[in-house]
C-alpha cells in the first residue's frame, strides 16, 4: 500500500548501483519524501541489499515476469521502477499496467537498441555517422566484430585477417572498421515524456574494466551534446538514456557506437556535476514539472572503486 510522505522505487537489476541508489534517496528527501527502496533480484546475496529490500524475481525472459512484477508493484506500493539492465529495460517497456511510472522509450525502440545490427540499419537510415558498417565483399582490415545481442564489451572480436574474418559468424555479429585510434565518450541524457529534453551530459570514459566505466569526467563538449540532441530528437527517445560515442583522433570523426535506453553505470558521474537524474525521475513520476538543466560542471571526475557487502548463511 502507498503510503503519505514516502516514494516507493523499484529498482530493476540495481545489484551494484548502490550509489546509485543513495542518490534516489537524497533526491526524495530533497523533495520533502521518504524514499521505499526495493531492488528486483535473481538472489538476495547483491550489494544493493545494503540499501534496500530485495525482492527476489524472475529472469526477464521469464513469460510470468510482468504479472510478477505487477503482483510487486501493487503490493508494495511502488510508484516507480527504474531499469539498470537491458533485459529490464524491454519488460518496463512493455509493462502494459498504469499503476507506476517509469523512465523508460516505446518498447519498438528500446528493443531495437539491444540487437546491434538492428540499431545500426536505423541510425544508417536516420543519417546519423557511425563507423562503417560491413555488409558484403572484400573485408578491410581491422574489423571489430560484436555480439548483435551482448552488451558490456563481453565477446568482442577484433579481426585482423582473412582467417579471423572467416571464423566469424555473420549472422551473429555486427561488424564494423576498428577505430584503434580513438577517445570514448558517454552521453548521460534524461528526455521528459513530452519530448523536451531536461539533461545532455557528455563525458570521457577515461578507463575502464569488464565494459564498465570505472574513471570518467564530464567534458564540455558542443559537439557532442549537439549531436546528441539530434539522436534523441530523431529516434524520438524518452526517459532515461545512454549514448556512446567513439572520436576518431586521425580525423576527429564523432560516430555514435550504441545506444541504451537506461541510466548508464557512471551516470554518477553526471549527477555529481549537478544534472539530477533521480531527481527528474522522481519529479516526473509525480507529475512535477522540468526544467532544461544547463549548469552541471565539466572537469567532475568519479573514480569507482570496488567494495564488500558481507553475507552470512
Amino acid at each position: 500500500m502507498k503510503q503519505p510522505g514516502t516514494v516507493g522505487v523499484l529498482m530493476l537489476g540495481g545489484a551494484k548501483r548502490v550509489s546509485m541508489a543513495r542518490h534516489l534517496a537524497e533526491a526524495a528527501r530533497s523533495l520533502g519524501l521518504r524514499l521505499r527502496l526495493y531492488s528486483y533480484e535473481l538472489s538476495a546475496m547483491v550489494p544493493i541489499s545494503s540499501v534496500a529490500t530485495i525482492i527476489e524475481g524472475k529472469r526477464w525472459a521469464d513469460p510470468e515476469v510482468v504479472n510478477h512484477l505487477h503482483e510487486v508493484v501493487t503490493l508494495h506500493g511502488i510508484d516507480v521502477m527504474i531499469p539498470f539492465v537491458d533485459g529490464a529495460v524491454e519488460v518496463v517497456a512493455r509493462y502494459p499496467f498504469s499503476d507506476c511510472y517509469a523512465p523508460v522509450s516505446q518498447p519498438a525502440i528500446a528493443a531495437m537498441m539491444f540487437d546491434k545490427v538492428v540499431a545500426a540499419e536505423l541510425f544508417a537510415r536516420e543519417r546519423i555517422p557511425i563507423p562503417r558498417t560491413y555488409t558484403r565483399g572484400a573485408p578491410q582490415f581491422p574489423l571489430i566484430a560484436k555480439p548483435r545481442m551482448g552488451s558490456a564489451s563481453r565477446g568482442l572480436k577484433i579481426v585482423r585477417s582473412s582467417t579471423d574474418f572467416r571464423a566469424i559468424d555473420l549472422s551473429q555479429y555486427l561488424v564494423q572498421e576498428y577505430i584503434e585510434q580513438r577517445r570514448e565518450y558517454t552521453v548521460d541524457c534524461f528526455v521528459a515524456q513530452d519530448g523536451r529534453i531536461i539533461a545532455v551530459v557528455p563525458r570521457e570514459r577515461l578507463e575502464t574494466a569488464g565494459g564498465e566505466v570505472t574513471r570518467t569526467m564530464t567534458v564540455d563538449r558542443d559537439d557532442i551534446a549537439t549531436l546528441s540532441r539530434s539522436v534523441l530528437t530523431r529516434l524520438g527517445l524518452i526517459g532515461a538514456v545512454t549514448l556512446q560515442f567513439l572520436q576518431d583522433v586521425r580525423d576527429n570523426r564523432l560516430l555514435l557506437m550504441e545506444i541504451n535506453p537506461r541510466l548508464g553505470g557512471g551516470a554518477v558521474c553526471a549527477v555529481a556535476a549537478g544534472a539530477d537524474l533521480p531527481l527528474f525521475i522522481l519529479k516526473e513520476a509525480l507529475g512535477r514539472h522540468l526544467e532544461p538543466c544547463d549548469d552541471w560542471q565539466p572537469g567532475t571526475v568519479i573514480a569507482r572503486y570496488m567494495e564488500e557487502v558481507v553475507f552470512k548463511i
